[in-house]
């Protein structure tokens, strides 16, 4: 499915309207929260997982307090 979706003025901001069908597709509504993450291909979207958000959090704070070993077994 490839979509065609234009940037609107929303505010000082900018946004884009998404179709009911994608809507649907990501099983969101209003008030839902999306994720962003970006790929080689470009950027994925999906419905942000409460549970995923924290393990990644933790998993950040791993790789931050043990960036030098992490470095070394990485060579």
């Amino acid at each position: 499915m490839t979509t065609k979706l234009k940037i609107t003025c929303v505010g000082n901001s900018a946004g884009v309207i998404l179709p009911k069908e994608v809507l649907e597709k990501l099983r969101v509504g209003k008030g839902d929260t999306l994720f962003f993450t970006e790929t080689p291909m470009g950027f994925q979207v999906s419905p942000l997982d409460e549970k995923i958000q924290r393990q990644m959090a933790v998993a950040e704070q791993v790789m931050r307090d043990n960036r030098n070993l992490l470095h070394k077994l990485a060579q």
